[in-house]
């Protein structure tokens, strides 16, 4: 069975399962919760790592050097126990090795570290990777963290997510969990999107790149969220329609393109590590109230 850490301080609680190294709860001090609840009847998930693909691959067939893989969608570290490595009252780190079987999915040598800390009123969740591969390792990774919506203290609010850089990021749709090449035209004005249930009835909104390193959800004058990204390019805002909770998804690599190739090391945004080399991809979240 999972078993569950759980990190404080003054401000925030946090609770992380060993299963896929997953969040299960953030809470502030006064006892309101902000991750969603992972109420199976919407979407059973909470805060997944997506390792070593972010979104779907043809067929459900990855291809690695002209060989072929079975990989289910965002890949299988979420579904898979994780070792607590280390910890303390305000950090704990999960760690998954390569195994016999994940190397029956994926043939490599590899370190996959989660670890969550908190400081003040800010969460920082951080993956490293390490290839401890002779060869280079590809892959693509990415965080899938869903909060309530509407916010604690803020229903009946409109719900606003506004980018720090105030860009206006093209938009690109899934054609059958696949990334459609066809740019849209974005969906944000000087940096601002107004979210409505409505968006997301054809699936997720995908920014490949062009959303920046920071982004405020929340209200006007009420609850907020503030994110800091590092290392993670593309952004995913995405929602089960009509649930409750907005995903917001900062990543490292996406979907296969509808069309495109097979290939892990080919598809969009994919990482490459030399043997031997660590990177380390993270996502800061501050919660004001």
């Amino acid at each position: 069975m999972p078993s569950l850490a759980r990190i404080a301080n003054q401000y925030l609680t946090v609770d992380v399962s060993s299963l896929g190294a997953e969040m299960q709860a953030l809470t502030t001090s006064d006892g309101r919760s902000w991750l969603w609840s992972g109420d199976a009847a919407f979407w059973g998930g909470r805060s997944p790592v997506l390792f070593p693909i972010v979104g779907k691959a043809p067929d459900d067939t990855l291809a690695i050097d002209g060989q072929r893989y079975p990989m289910g969608q965002h890949g299988f570290a979420r579904r898979t126990e994780f070792v607590l490595a280390s910890s303390s009252a305000t950090m704990c780190r999960y760690e998954l090795a390569s195994s016999p079987a994940t190397k029956a999915v994926y043939p490599f040598d590899f370190l996959l570290a989660v670890e969550h800390a908190v400081e003040g009123r800010a969460l920082t969740v951080a993956a490293e990777v390490s290839n401890r591969d002779q060869r280079p390792l590809p892959f693509g990774i990415g965080f899938h963290p869903a909060f309530v919506w509407p916010l604690p203290g803020a229903a009946g609010k409109d719900h606003v997510v506004t980018l720090d850089n105030h860009g206006e990021p093209d938009l690109v749709r899934l054609d059958g969990g696949l990334i459609s090449p066809a740019k849209l035209a974005s969906p944000f004005t000087a940096g601002r999107l107004v979210l409505s249930h409505g968006m997301f009835e054809k699936d997720a909104m995908i920014f490949p790149q062009g959303a920046g390193k920071g982004l405020r959800y929340g209200v006007e004058g009420g609850s907020s969220m503030h994110f800091s990204f590092d290392n993670l390019p593309n952004l995913a805002l995405w929602q089960k329609p009509g649930a409750p909770f907005i995903c917001i998804e900062p990543w490292h690599g996406t979907a296969a393109e509808k069309g495109g190739s097979s290939e892990l090391a080919q598809r969009p945004y994919s990482q490459t590590l030399a043997p031997g080399a660590v990177a380390r991809f993270a996502f800061t979240v501050e919660i004001a109230e």
